[in-house]
């Protein structure tokens, strides 16, 4: 099992800046893939970026240029840096984790989540 503990969220002006973190623990040494999702009310669940443990890294469209997925290995720790934060980013963000990277594309490619941490961007 593995436990995922996300945090940083909150409320944040347009232009604005945020760092999310995601702590994981419990038997994480399978795990290859760690995602960050974010859900809008009314929207599907929508991957923002994903990182694998060779540091091989995805974004979406939406946030390419804005964000920054990193991940401390000695703490156990995902990290995305949101930067020029915009209306539209407001959301629940949920941290993901998956034993296969290669099928860490969609929720179903992975294995745990986080209960989510609220993102408001005001404009």
């Amino acid at each position: 099992q593995v436990q995922l503990v996300e945090s940083g969220g909150g409320l944040v002006q347009s232009g604005g800046s945020l760092r999310l973190s995601c702590a994981a623990s419990g038997s994480i040494f399978s795990i290859n893939a760690m995602g960050w999702y974010r859900q809008a009310p009314g929207k599907e669940r929508e991957l923002v970026a994903r990182i694998a443990s060779d540091q091989n890294t995805y974004y979406a469209d939406s946030v390419k240029g804005r964000f920054t997925i990193s991940r401390d290995n000695a703490k156990n720790t995902v990290y995305l840096k949101m930067n020029s934060l915009r209306p539209e980013d407001t959301a629940v963000y949920y941290c993901a984790a998956a034993y296969n990277s290669d099928v860490a594309t969609t929720t179903k490619g992975y294995d745990y989540w986080g209960q989510g941490t609220q993102v408001t961007v005001s404009s």
